[in-house]
């Protein structure tokens, strides 16, 4: 029964997108985060679901006049470099093939993400694309903090299968959706929808302790660092966060504690001294190759070269040693620049709300966007998920925000402009208000 819904759902919802692509492109977000066919479903697991999603959506991308430019940013400009360069180093992999299909899927990831940057051509097709963000991560936030209180944080939450089948992946995908939920919240005009936002923060964030991923504690103490900064009512969230930590924190058992005590004494865990052998083994491979090794390094051979011990083969367990030792040098720089310039897209969308009012919104959004960016370089260096699509999908939603900030910041100047122009020298006179008067470089004639 459960599979004859989910087939209807998805027939339904690809019929559409052949009409209105930008709706596929929200399903494949929706797929791609959630795998609601895998969770929800018995023979729909094994369904080529999101290469069904992608085709109807592609098909419909070719005949819609409602799509825009994707390469809006230079943060965009930098996914699309780090993609190109991920090609050109696949032919100089350790182990072709096996490399094929992870670079299969990272293509597809990225090739998606520029699809639905060209869909999402308005502010209100963003907002549905957060709240499929938040609903695909966010129901398992729900799920795993109730499973946590339930069992007072004895056993470990993992994750529904995907990138996010790990216990880890999944505490880093929540920690990323915590701010996105915050800024749907302070957009939102209902109580009821406020409140109960608020509770999926705080089922997450217990749900993200409750995997007993220390990356992740950490992740989540920076984030509410930076938000207690930002935030300005630090009175009510600082005593708020106290109090939840306090009450939280007291709850869990001494299995926990004993978890995170390990990275005080990291010289002493197993797993730690394993991720800063694959560290230095990565660091080795690119030192000695320009290309990196490919998609596939926890080879025995390879760490029989390169590893300080070569009896623990890992995967590199740090987004940053993974593209190093992947991708070479140059691939972790072009990775790092897709950071730095989706924080100062975001910054510049935060600054553009803070002075203009009117983009309050803008201002909400950039920070939040910046929130889960740190959680991202703080959790990410503890994981192997350079590939992921969520923090892309995150800094993406930055650069669509500046543009749909720039866009509404220019409709505010030329009606300013036509206002005043409806004074004594009129619309198509030569007085201070007239519209001939505006120079050619204004941010009208800029956009």
């Amino acid at each position: 029964m459960r599979d004859m819904v989910l087939l209807a759902l998805l027939t339904g919802g690809c019929l559409w997108a052949l009409k209105a692509p930008w709706v596929g492109a929200i399903m494949w977000t929706v797929v791609s985060l959630g795998s609601p066919h895998v969770a929800f479903g018995y023979s729909s697991a094994a369904w080529p679901v999101a290469t069904a999603v992608a085709v109807c959506t592609l098909l419909g991308l070719l005949f819609t006049k409602q799509r825009s430019n994707p390469l809006l940013s230079p943060a965009v400009w930098a996914m699309l470099v780090l993609a190109i360069w991920v090609c050109i180093t696949l032919p100089f992999s350790f182990d072709l093939d096996n490399s094929l299909p992870l670079w299969d899927r990272s293509m597809k990831i990225f090739l998606m993400l520029f699809v639905t940057m060209a869909l999402l051509d308005t502010r209100q097709k963003l907002e549905v694309f957060i709240w499929a963000m938040v609903l695909s991560i966010g129901y398992f936030g729900l799920k795993g903090g109730l499973f946590t209180l339930a069992t007072a944080g004895n056993y470990r939450v993992w994750g529904p299968g995907g990138f996010i089948a790990d216990n880890n992946a999944l505490a880093l995908a929540l920690n990323l959706t915590i701010p996105m939920m915050r800024y749907l919240q302070l957009q939102s005009g209902k109580r009821w929808v406020r409140n109960l936002l608020l509770a999926a923060m705080a089922f997450s964030a217990i749900a993200s302790v409750g995997t007993y991923s220390r990356g992740a504690v950490l992740g989540l103490l920076c984030m509410a660092m930076l938000f207690f900064w930002r935030s300005d009512r630090k009175a009510v969230w600082g005593i708020g966060l106290v109090l939840f930590g306090i009450l939280f924190f007291t709850f869990l058992p001494d299995q926990w504690w004993e978890r995170m005590d390990t990275i005080r004494t990291y010289d002493q865990d197993a797993s730690a001294q394993g991720r800063l052998n694959a560290w230095s083994t990565a660091w080795n491979i690119a030192k000695d190759r320009v290309f990196g090794g490919g998609f596939v390094v926890n080879i025995r051979w390879v760490f029989d070269r390169y590893a300080p011990n070569p009896e623990q083969v890992l995967v590199a367990h740090s987004v940053y040693f993974q593209m190093l030792g992947e991708h070479g040098f140059i691939g972790l720089i072009i990775f790092l620049s897709v950071g730095f310039f989706a924080w100062r897209d975001a910054s510049r969308l935060r600054r553009m709300g803070l002075q203009d009012p009117r983009l309050k919104w803008a201002a909400d959004l950039g920070g939040m966007v910046q929130v889960s960016m740190v959680g991202f370089a703080v959790s990410g260096a503890f994981l192997s998920l350079a590939y992921f699509d969520l923090p892309y999908n995150l800094m993406a939603v930055g650069a669509l925000g500046l543009r749909f900030a720039l866009r509404a910041s220019a409709a505010s100047t030329v009606g300013a402009a036509q206002a005043a122009g409806a004074g004594p020298a009129g619309p198509g006179g030569s007085g201070p208000g007239s519209l001939r008067q505006m120079p050619a470089n204004s941010a009208t004639g800029a956009l």
